[in-house]
């Protein structure tokens, strides 16, 4: 992927989607079977949640709370209609969805179909949209400047939507509230105590294994801890992360970040592969169904965020550099999904279809960002 000017975890996404049910396991089913066997499954998960756990951690490290206070105005809108437009379309192909039936589990009311497919069609992929940035050499510019900032606050509403999801979708209010609520007071607690009390601890130790070592137990206890609340340990490990002081967090990202996307990401996308079955897609109808998801998903996303840049008196190019990177999903947005999976909230006939959608806008990002980048030949 990287020699046809695509990121690598696009390489991964399809990678994953390749060695499932969806053309490993059509091609060569008794081999499928051999290589991953029902009995593996559950040790293919763990190995998934530790890596998306450290992922979400790196993330967390490497989070930018800074970059809002550059172009605020600008960056706040594109954020706004990059939330707005999606989410007002996927209520209306939610609603359509729910009562259709086959698409979210029998349990998952409207409201909260909204809510979940709402954040996922608002997601970005932050992390991979500030690699583009730094690797194309547009940190610290305008464009750059404004695509980091939206695309952080489009995430963070975005997991806030899942954790409310999640933690109404045992049916039980008071299991609702103890998810929010403790979600809540665990947020107040890394950002508001531990922070400080990691920055005193911290900064008398010289010893680096040490310190990886304390925030390695730090991070499976947070992990632990909002997964028995009721909410996922992906949220946990980045709550942590955004609480890391931030001279520890570089240098712990730069230790942890290659180990973690190399070696223990690719389980999170093979596990997800084997979830991804096109085969569900069987008939014409389920396919427009998908069709229509795609689109939906570009034109809000895209659309709105060009739209809101212009507005503010951005250039054509400059526009459509914010609209490509905020439109692609990529990583975030498998993460989201496999979630929905998990906790019973969507249909492996959705799964699939919001898979592709992934897969799709994240490989738009590139060529439509080469695109903008052309017609001046400088950058944004």
């Amino acid at each position: 992927m990287r020699r046809i000017g695509q990121p690598p975890v696009i390489g991964e996404m399809i990678a994953g989607v390749l060695l499932g049910p969806s053309l490993f396991g059509i091609i060569a089913p008794d081999l499928f079977q051999t290589v991953f066997p029902t009995e593996s499954r559950p040790v293919l998960f763990a190995v998934a949640q530790l890596g998306l756990s450290l992922y979400m951690f790196v993330v967390g490290l490497e989070f930018r709370t800074d970059v809002f206070r550059a172009h605020l105005k600008t960056a706040a809108l594109v954020s706004g209609a990059g939330i707005l437009a999606p989410f007002v379309l996927a209520g209306l192909i939610a609603f359509w969805l729910v009562q259709k039936g086959g698409y979210f589990t029998p349990h998952v009311s409207v409201a909260m179909a909204v809510l979940f497919l709402g954040a996922a069609m608002s997601i970005t992929a932050f992390p991979m949209l500030a690699r583009i940035i730094l690797e194309n050499g547009l940190k610290g510019t305008a464009a750059g400047t404004i695509a980091l900032a939206a695309g952080s606050f489009d995430d963070v509403v975005a997991w806030v939507l899942l954790a409310t999801v999640l933690g109404t979708v045992s049916g039980s209010p008071l299991l609702g509230l103890v998810a929010l609520g403790g979600g809540l007071l665990y947020t107040f607690f890394c950002l508001r105590l531990l922070g400080p009390i990691l920055r005193h601890y911290l900064k008398g130790q010289k010893n680096e294994s040490s310190v990886l070592g304390t925030l390695m137990l730090l991070l499976g206890l947070c992990a632990w801890f909002t997964d028995l609340i009721g909410l996922y340990s992906v949220f946990g490990s980045f709550i942590l992360g955004l609480a890391v002081p931030k001279g520890v967090a570089e240098k712990t990202a730069e230790r942890i970040g290659p180990v973690t996307t190399a070696l223990l990401l690719p389980f999170f996308f093979t596990y997800s592969g084997l979830n991804t079955r096109f085969s569900l897609l069987n008939s014409p109808a389920l396919w427009l169904i998908c069709l229509c998801l795609i689109v939906a998903a570009i034109t809000a996303k895209l659309g709105a965020c060009y739209g809101a840049a212009r507005i503010c008196g951005k250039t054509h190019s400059e526009a459509l550099t914010i609209g490509s990177l905020m439109n692609a999903r990529g990583l975030m947005e498998l993460i989201l999904l496999n979630i929905g999976l998990q906790a019973g909230l969507i249909t492996p006939t959705l799964f699939t279809m919001l898979v592709l959608m992934a897969v799709i806008t994240t490989l738009m990002a590139a060529p439509l960002f080469n695109a903008a980048m052309r017609p001046s030949g400088r950058r944004c």
